[in-house]
């Protein structure tokens, strides 16, 4: 074989350039990003993200659950906050997925969009050459011209798009009749509403603001929106500092809690009194009653009754005859029975000691349990109950510096055992105490217990999207319901005559196929038969 038979050498197709190859995987990124799949596995992968954030205690919701959990799991604790699991909603892989699944839609979404509106100016499709292969069929002769029969036909498919156009053969008129676009246009607004619905969210998180705080009901003081310093924990959006909120004072006048004999709780109803607007320059007062999911709404903000707790009385006498009385919440152990712990600190009178060492070491700390209906066993405590019946404390008390004056936050529910241990704090007495019941020390200070007040948990909220997400959530089912109960599909006929072009008789042929498989659109079908040839089964 000579040199000139060998075969030609497949010619190698040219190599891409750098930036070609960068072009194809952003195109190709993007492509595999917009598709439906992917929004889907996104959707889900939100729908799994979400799941730490209701199963583990959260920083925005309780940071003392927090710091309590990692306690209790020095290590395992210390890495599930390194991957942000104690802030599931604003960590850094849940944003990712929010808005790769936001791009994603609306990936999806405008081509789509494009697509619909170039359907509804597109007439309908041609008949196909053999209607006998569609899934529903039928061939009739009936009286009548081409002309009556086709407009006989186009008007009993009133509500349908139509399209009127001439056949193959002599004489032959065709019918295309298509209807049910709305499906199309409610799963779009299905998705146009769900993108909204994440728009909103993100709107309501970035510009919202979120407040609780404690208050004393039964003539406690109450508070006012003045900063986020009157809060016991403040959180904000990522463009809110928390300035500009509602002006109002809010004052907690009772509480009330519906317990089921099990001692679950039913209801919490608590009756307030709140100045807002034109009442804070004029000093009035309104009265109101808020439940759990039952919200008072000023202005753009909305103030919910989270929950209860109880807050014991101690008055304090020292030995030259003055009195401090505190009332402090204590927080549930227990959301059965409500056994209380927490902590209340006592400053010493002025002027009673020579020096403020000497009265910092004679401070007086009261640390313990509270149970709303007392049972002991022996003399250990516990409650049966959760509604304030029998009430009774066990508490530790201390004398020594308690720390008030060092300017350095300390929990309100717990001792710091650091200052017990160096020997700054000694505990004077342990006893269980019930309502008037007292105990003196050794110097001749006494503590009384008085009893106990309800304290309400008051959130503050403010979400300026949260109508728009209402709105959202509405289209969302109306587009859903719209794509599921309507059917599209496409009906062609074929009038033919007979014999010659001027005889009264012409074949009719008649297709029917739906876009969806849906059953029990052959009955309608049927119908539709009866309907344009005014003919009956045989």
């Amino acid at each position: 074989m000579t040199v000139t038979d060998l075969p030609e050498a497949t010619p190698r197709p040219p190599r891409q350039s750098p930036v070609g190859r960068a072009w194809a995987f952003v195109r190709n990124t993007w492509r595999g990003l917009t598709s439906m799949r992917t929004a889907l596995v996104l959707l889900f992968l939100l729908a799994l993200a979400a799941i730490p954030g209701a199963l583990l205690p959260q920083r925005s919701l309780n940071e003392q659950k927090v710091d309590e959990y990692i306690a209790d799991r020095p290590v395992l604790g210390k890495w599930m906050d390194r991957f942000e699991l104690f802030d599931v909603f604003s960590s850094f892989w849940f944003t990712a997925v929010y808005v790769l699944l936001f791009i994603s839609l609306v990936g999806c979404i405008l081509p789509r969009t494009v697509d619909h509106y170039r359907a509804l100016r597109t007439p309908p499709v041609r008949v196909p050459r053999n209607l006998a292969r569609l899934p529903h069929h039928d061939r009739v002769v009936v009286d009548g011209t081409v002309e009556e029969i086709t407009d006989r036909a186009r008007a009993g498919l009133r509500g349908w798009r139509t399209e009127v156009r001439s056949g193959e053969r002599e004489g032959e008129v065709t019918l295309s009749a298509e209807k049910g676009y709305t499906r199309e246009l409610g799963n779009l607004v299905f998705h146009l509403a769900l993108v909204a619905l994440l728009v909103a969210i993100a709107v309501g998180k970035l510009f919202g603001y979120e407040g609780n705080v404690i208050v004393i009901a039964n003539g406690g003081p109450g508070f006012c929106t003045t900063s986020p310093a009157v809060f016991d924990s403040f959180r904000t959006g990522n463009v809110n500092d928390g300035t500009g909120m509602t002006p109002m004072c809010i004052k907690v006048k009772n509480f009330r809690a519906d317990y089921l004999d099990n001692g679950q709780a039913e209801m919490f109803t608590s009756d307030i009194a709140y100045q807002a607007g034109d009442d804070l320059a004029a000093n009035t007062w309104r009265d109101t009653t808020i439940k759990v999911n039952h919200p008072l709404r000023v202005g753009g903000d909305r103030v919910y009754l989270q929950g209860h707790g109880y807050a014991p009385t101690f008055t304090v006498t020292f030995p030259n005859g003055e009195t401090r009385t505190e009332t402090v919440q204590w927080a549930p152990n227990d959301a059965t029975t409500f056994l209380s712990s927490g902590v209340l600190r006592i400053d010493p009178p002025g002027g009673m000691y020579a020096s403020d060492t000497e009265r910092r070491q004679n401070q007086i700390a009261i640390e313990g349990l509270f149970a709303p209906t007392a049972s002991f066993h022996g003399k250990l405590l516990t409650s049966s109950y959760p509604a304030m019946t029998d009430p009774a404390v066990a508490v530790d008390i201390y004398r020594g510096d308690t720390g008030l004056d060092t300017g350095r936050p300390q929990s309100i529910f717990a001792l710091d055992q650091e200052m017990v241990r160096q020997g700054r704090l000694d505990k004077e007495a342990r006893v269980n105490l019930r309502p008037g019941e007292s105990t003196t020390l050794p110097g001749g200070t006494e503590v009384r217990f008085d009893g106990a007040e309800e304290f309400a948990n008051i959130q503050v909220s403010h979400d300026p999207a949260q109508q728009w997400v209402l709105v959202s959530a509405v289209v969302m089912m109306a587009g859903l319901l719209v794509s599921l109960l309507i059917t599209r599909r496409r009906v062609w006929l074929r009038v033919i005559p007979e014999g010659t072009v001027d005889q009264r008789r012409v074949v009719v042929e008649m297709g029917g196929l739906a876009r969806t498989d849906q059953a029990g659109w052959g009955g309608e079908f049927d119908r539709l038969r009866h309907r344009l040839l005014d003919t009956s089964d045989t």
